[in-house]
């Protein structure tokens, strides 16, 4: 919820437009990208798409070393609430579902923001993806986090339910707007 991750916007110059549709539906979408958050390697997963889906191979190829170009930029107003909560002193982490290939050449451009963080949970490093209530129990673990003193943010309402079930409380994020006014009315940022 950092981040605008646009796979439409990428695939438009590599696919053409009667087909974008087809193929975002039913060759790269959110159940096969799934594998690579869950620790599968991408040359397995493009190799078997490619297989079934021949025509796509040169899009379908050029997912994993350009997947970084898949994510557009910071979200309006995300940058200014996390640069003001690591200015406040509140401790940040993340639980993020992403590759453990995709992640490092990602996590390098986005440094500004991410060195910001005092420990990130990466799905495909770990092998749990959210809502597991595996990665919830991990990362609190990890962070040495208290369950009910730890706000839990994102944009998928079923990880939110599944923080929410390990004790965290939990945050839908529907915008910057209404997250400040969430972390204000909570004490974690100043007005």
């Amino acid at each position: 919820m950092l981040y605008d991750w646009n796979l439409r916007q990428f695939f438009e110059q590599l696919v053409p437009a009667h087909e974008l549709e087809l193929f975002l539906r039913d060759v790269v979408n959110l159940d096969w990208h799934g594998q690579h958050d869950a620790g599968r390697p991408f040359a397995e997963t493009s190799a078997e798409l490619i297989a079934a889906w021949p025509r796509f191979a040169e899009a379908i190829t050029a997912f994993g070393p350009r997947f970084s170009e898949t994510v557009a930029g910071l979200l309006p107003g995300m940058e200014a609430i996390v640069r003001a909560l690591h200015g406040s002193g509140i401790p940040l982490y993340a639980i993020t579902n992403f590759s453990h290939e995709f992640w490092p050449p990602f996590r390098a451009r986005e440094a500004a923001i991410f060195d910001l963080f005092t420990d990130i949970l990466v799905s495909g490093e770990v092998r749990l993806v959210k809502p597991d209530p595996a990665i919830y129990a991990l990362a609190l673990d990890r962070f040495a986090l208290i369950a009910g003193e730890a706000i839990f943010i994102d944009d998928r309402a079923e990880n939110v339910v599944g923080a929410q079930a390990a004790g965290m409380l939990g945050h839908l994020f529907e915008g910057a707007g209404p997250l400040a006014e969430e972390l204000r009315r909570l004490g974690l940022l100043g007005c």
